[in-house]
């Protein structure tokens, strides 16, 4: 059974420069983020500020906020540089291939993430865009899965490989990283994969796929019959 097909669309020239806009228009989104992210920790550390108060502190009042401000908020250079890539890259993946519901998708996993950890995580400042990175893998990867789309699947393994050990994160192995991020960012992306499969990009169906199905299903049914079903009254057949 080939559980993935892709075969690349012969596209017109009208139709190519159509998709060369429409990617275009799917960087600014994830482009005004990023620079919002280094801009705030490059103000951050030039007036020797401490923004970790920004982000989100569970089942209390004053960590509600940080469910919008939190994933601008990083503890370094370091940490906010391994979410960069990965955010930008599944970010623009998501306005790419899911163009009509991508604002819908970003606003939902940014939100929905947020509010999970400030209900289910453990009292601590929880800061960083590390959630909503992997709200967006969790998306877009399962997305391909349920779609059969291995461009979106590709895109998102490449994240992974990318990312380094994403898929430990969700784990409680290192204590001074917030994994409920993760755990919840990972739950909300899989969540809304499953709500939304039946919207959004789907596999261009070409006419020769049917014939071949045909084709076979005819095969199928001659390889199955006997000579006694297709003749029962042959005098040559036997029970």
């Amino acid at each position: 059974m080939r559980l993935f097909i892709y075969h690349p669309d012969n596209m017109t020239p009208e139709e190519k420069e159509q998709e060369k806009k429409v990617f275009r228009y799917s960087l600014v989104v994830p482009s005004l983020f990023t620079i919002a992210f280094w801009l705030i920790k490059v103000i951050e550390e030039v007036m020797k500020l401490n923004f970790v108060k920004g982000g989100i502190f569970p089942l209390h009042t004053k960590g509600l906020m940080g469910i919008i401000t939190s994933p601008f908020i990083h503890s370094g250079f370091e940490h906010l540089f391994s979410n960069t890539l990965p955010f930008f890259i599944l970010s623009t993946a998501l306005f790419f291939f899911y163009r009509q519901l991508a604002y819908r998708i970003f606003f939902m996993i940014y939100v929905l993430s947020g509010i999970c950890v400030w209900l289910g995580a453990r009292e601590a400042w929880h800061i960083g865009a590390s959630g909503v990175v992997y709200g967006l893998a969790a998306f877009v990867f399962f997305s391909g899965v349920f779609r059969k789309q291995m461009r979106l699947l590709t895109v998102a393994i490449i994240v992974v490989f990318l990312y380094g050990g994403m898929f430990w994160g969700i784990f409680p192995i290192k204590p001074g990283v917030s994994w409920e991020s993760h755990l919840w960012g990972a739950m909300s992306g899989l969540i809304l994969s499953i709500v939304y499969r039946h919207q959004g990009p789907t596999r261009k169906k070409y006419d020769w796929e049917d014939e071949e199905d045909e084709e076979d299903s005819e095969y199928e049914v001659k390889y199955w019959l006997t000579d006694k079903d297709i003749n029962p009254y042959d005098k040559n057949s036997v029970e």
